[in-house]
């Protein structure tokens, strides 16, 4: 019978073996992708669905190894865990397609960009999974500030959503890029998929270098999103890794897959809004429950419910607004 709770963190399914061949699998796996990337090339579609269903179906597998070995209970918090994370790493693309139009990273240099910024974000959410896990063993109330940041965090979400300004990136305006700038001259054009060049006996900095310090940067932003929102699911920090890691490492692929679709899904934002608000209720829910026995806590299982219907909910009315608005211009564009 399924828990109406997390699974405590006494209760974790992550034995040393378990978090030592997790993490392997996932430094091999990027370390293929980093081999497949070697040499610059635009990416076909072809290429990218069969990558993508690569990096799917292991995620999908090891849910069911979860599932048998350790239980229903877990089964459900790791594909609740893993489902948020991929709904909030196709933001993370969103950001990503924002950033390498900004710095006209050409096409065969893209992918190469892309995987240096889902290594450096899998290092960062290990880094925050930590310090979170550490922050609710030791404070009751962590439950609380991280249903706050949630609320928070989905309140800005939705206005970035309403908002009917473009959301273009000012290169000039990230922190990141000045600061590189005062030390190290930039060259004004790529060099490959190097990011420092020696001219006239200088070391250069090469744009390269500046997009992938801007990715980076957006990943500690997303780290502080995304970390919390699977705590809401589990408190087992094995599982929040798991779901984070296997939902970023197939990002590359899904890109270039979605590249062209990310433009349509224009409710995406209201959807993620709606789930981080639901995740960071569930958070509060669950720190009140502490303190008063009373309060009602989320179930697991239906909290899967619910993210599964936002999400149907905001790509089936996104496409309809897509198909609305192209039928607007065809009627509005006179024949020629």
């Amino acid at each position: 019978m399924l828990s109406l709770a997390p699974a405590a963190a006494s209760d974790a399914v992550g034995t040393p073996t378990l978090w030592l061949l997790t993490i392997g699998a996932v430094i091999g796996l990027l370390v293929l992708d980093f081999l497949v990337t070697r040499r610059p090339h635009e990416v076909s579609m072809k290429e990218a669905v069969a990558w993508s269903a690569f990096y799917v179906a292991i995620p999908v597998g090891f849910g069911v190894w979860l599932w048998t070995a350790h239980g229903s209970q877990t089964g459900v918090e790791y594909y609740t865990g893993y489902l948020v994370e991929k709904s909030l790493s196709v933001d993370n693309l969103f950001v990503f397609m924002l950033l390498l139009t900004a710095f006209a990273v050409p096409k065969q240099y893209q992918q190469r960009v892309l995987l240096i910024g889902v290594a450096g974000a899998i290092v960062l959410r290990g880094i925050f999974i930590a310090l979170g896990a550490q922050l609710i063993a030791t404070f009751s109330w962590a439950f609380l500030l991280f249903g706050v940041i949630l609320l928070a965090t989905a309140v800005k979400v939705l206005r970035d959503a309403l908002s009917e300004a473009d959301h273009e990136v000012d290169i000039a305006s990230l922190r990141s890029v000045r600061l590189l700038r005062r030390f190290w001259p930039v060259t004004d054009d790529y060099r490959g998929t190097r990011m420092t060049v020696t001219e006239a006996g200088r070391r250069m900095l090469t744009p390269m270098a500046l997009v992938v310090v801007a990715i980076l940067g957006t990943d500690i932003v997303f780290a502080i999103d995304s970390v919390p929102a699977v705590y809401g699911i589990t408190e087992d920090p094995y599982l929040v890794f798991a779901t984070n890691a296997f939902a970023l490492l197939g990002l590359r692929a899904l890109y270039f897959v979605l590249q062209g679709a990310l433009g349509s899904l224009k409710h995406l934002g209201h959807g993620l809004a709606a789930i981080l608000a639901f995740i960071g209720v569930k958070l509060v829910l669950h720190w009140a429950h502490g303190v008063w026995t009373w309060v009602p806590e989320v179930p697991t299982l239906f909290s899967l419910g619910v993210i599964l219907a936002i999400l149907a909910t905001a790509t089936t009315t996104s496409l309809i607004a897509a198909r609305r608005e192209e039928e607007r211009e065809r009627v509005e564009t006179p024949a020629s």
